[in-house]
């Protein structure tokens, strides 16, 4: 197995952040393969060379993304505290100013919409996402006796997680604190 240069692993690193940084900037639709390449500031002929299509590039970038934000959740979930306190930080995590992730994701699931090997790509995503949630809510599903099966909760949250994710991007927040408050006044008791 040949390993990456340690020039190829930078221009690689730039493309992926060059990507990253433009999904949220300018949308998938504006992105080209120049355009790419000069955010990174390398030849565009690497895009192609490394990754394969712009496209590619794009499911590396939220991959790499992912890795790093599902790192952050089995932490936070593992972590020895009350579950209540777990789910605070989580929806901290959901309604902070930073909506780099969420603008990455989204970008990409529309463009899924019509791309089956995109949509195959996303779908290992949401799997990622849906097994650290059904880990982390297997105790808090027992001991809170919710009457629905682990797997419709996990669902449940993640579709509330991505209808607040579009309401915010789209500048509406109406209720969602106080929905965030019930919820937690909800865990509480």
């Amino acid at each position: 197995m040949e390993t990456k240069t340690s020039s190829r692993a930078a221009a690689e690193e730039a493309l992926l952040d060059a990507a990253e940084r433009l999904l949220v900037d300018v949308g998938y639709a504006r992105i080209t393969t120049r355009r790419v390449a000069e955010e990174a500031g390398v030849n565009h002929g690497l895009v192609h060379y490394y990754f394969g299509s712009n496209e590619n590039l794009m499911v590396q970038a939220l991959e790499r993304f992912t890795e790093r934000l599902i790192a952050r959740q089995r932490e936070l979930y593992a972590a020895d505290m009350p579950f209540v306190e777990k789910w605070r930080t989580a929806m901290r995590y959901l309604v902070s100013e930073d909506v780099t992730y969420e603008k990455v994701w989204l970008e990409l699931q529309a463009l899924g919409w019509n791309n089956t090997g995109l949509r195959e790509h996303l779908a290992r995503v949401n799997a990622e996402w849906r097994a650290v949630l059904t880990e982390a809510f297997e105790e808090p599903h027992r001991e809170l006796r919710i009457a629905m099966p682990l797997e419709a909760l996990v669902s449940l949250v993640i579709t509330f997680n991505v209808g607040i994710m579009v309401e915010r991007l789209g500048g509406i927040e109406t209720g969602h604190d106080r929905l965030l408050d019930w919820i937690d006044g909800w865990l509480s008791s």
